[in-house]
Order: structure tokens, then sequence, then C-alpha cells
């Protein structure tokens, strides 16, 4: 669903954490996100000032999951002044909403379980894949402590960096042993690094993959051209043409 325009308050429904990860749910009924899909989101109290004078403009945040009476959850991780003043959030607050944005994820065939790959915060967008498709999840994180962000799915399998939690080493070896056994869709988000060899592993199988990239925006709408990406059709804009692009596409 496109976006209603102009940002607007949404008040914070609940707050859970996982580790260092935070669920902030906010109840939106002027929209309803389609999975892949973001906010651009901001504190309406604690917004602006303090030290440094910052943070000024508001972050793209990963639509995690929509429930039916329109409560929307945001999966946060406080990496900087921004996303600390989310993550601070508590029930009763009002946060400034722009969204939902971009083009989402699509979906899978008839009867077919695709599989999700996802690295640290980037795991947010998949929650609501599985919730709507279902597929395996295949997660990798920095360490034990972040793994508590598989709490989310259904039965997945990790990857840590330290070898704290499930397997010791990379995601991409975890999806690796899953496309031998059965050629599926993939579809991912995480970081840059991960994201690649995700993309590359999936084409040597001759399966398709869906990515949602991650990129520093300042409008979320297209306007400041800050989000841009290589594909083989040149540079495309991650906020409008994306989140979500075709693995075959990018550069």
């Amino acid at each position: 669903m496109s976006a209603p325009p102009g940002r607007r308050r949404v008040a914070v429904r609940h707050r859970r954490t996982y580790g260092p990860y935070v669920v902030l749910g906010a109840l939106d009924s002027a929209a309803r996100a389609q999975p892949g899909q973001f906010y651009m989101l901001a504190s309406a109290e604690r917004w602006g000032g303090g030290e440094g004078e910052r943070p000024y403009l508001a972050r793209a945040v990963s639509v995690m999951a929509v429930a039916d009476d329109g409560l929307t959850e945001f999966l946060l991780e406080d990496v900087g002044p921004g996303t600390r003043r989310l993550c601070e959030a508590q029930p009763g607050e009002e946060l400034l909403v722009l969204g939902p944005l971009g083009h989402g994820f699509g979906a899978p065939g008839a009867d077919v379980a695709p599989l999700l790959v996802g690295g640290g915060i980037g795991v947010a967008p998949l929650v609501a894949v599985q919730r709507a498709w279902g597929g395996t999840a295949v997660l990798g994180f920095r360490d034990g402590d972040h793994a508590r962000g598989g709490e989310l799915f259904d039965e997945p399998l990790i990857a840590t960096d330290d070898g704290s939690a499930g397997h010791h080493g990379l995601v991409g070896d975890l999806l690796e042993a899953e496309l031998a056994k059965q050629r599926r869709p993939v579809y991912a988000c995480g970081p840059p690094a991960m994201l690649d060899d995700v993309r590359r592993r999936a084409a040597s199988y001759e399966v398709a993959s869906q990515l949602a990239l991650e990129a520093p925006m300042a409008c979320g709408f297209g306007a400041c051209y800050g989000c841009v990406v290589a594909t083989v059709d040149g540079y495309r804009r991650v906020c409008v043409d994306g989140p979500v692009f075709d693995g075959a596409l990018l550069a």
C-alpha cells in the first residue's frame, strides 16, 4: 500500500527486547505495509537538540510485522543518536512516521517455501515474509546475544561470527547447504557483503533471489537521490525503486 501524504503521529503500544534489539509496536490505521516496505521514523517528543544538536533526519526502518488490526512492529538497534532515541521510546510516547514506502518482496509461487536469509538487524523484514508466505529462516548474527533476534522466527537456522550460537561461520554456508538439499527462491536482507555473497550463491544454483538493500536515506521518497545503487540498467534509488531488487539486476 502507498503511504498517505505527510508525516503523522502514532502512539507506541508496546516495547519488547531481544538481546540488543528492541521491538516497538504502534497502531497505524492509515496504511498497511507489505513485506519489505519501510517507514521513516522519528521520536515526536525527543528529536533534535541535545548532544551535538542531533539527530535531524528521520531514520529508515523496515517493517517487521503488521497485525490484522494495523498494529505495525519495527525492529531497532542502538547504533547512533537517532536509533538510540527510537530504542528508548516507551508505550504511550508518540512517533512521527511517514510510510509505508518503497517496493517490497514479491510473493513466491504457489506451494513454494522460500529460503529467508538475514544478517543482523536485516532479519526484520523477513519476519513479515515468513508470517505471510512461510519458508525456512537462515540467519547470521555477530554473537549469541544478537542471535536472540532469531526468537522472532519459527525454527530458524542460526550462524554466528564467534560460534557462541549455532553454526560458527558465515550465514552463506547454511544457505549453501539448504540449496544443495532443495533449490528454492531466496529472500534476503542484510549488510552489502552478505547480500553479494547470497546473490552469487543463489545464481550458482540457478534460483531467483530478491534482495532488500540497506542504505542511508534522507527523505525516503526519492527527492534527494542519496541512496542510489548500481544496477545493470543504471543507477536506481533504493527508496522508490526498491528497497527490494531482483538479485539478477544488481551490478
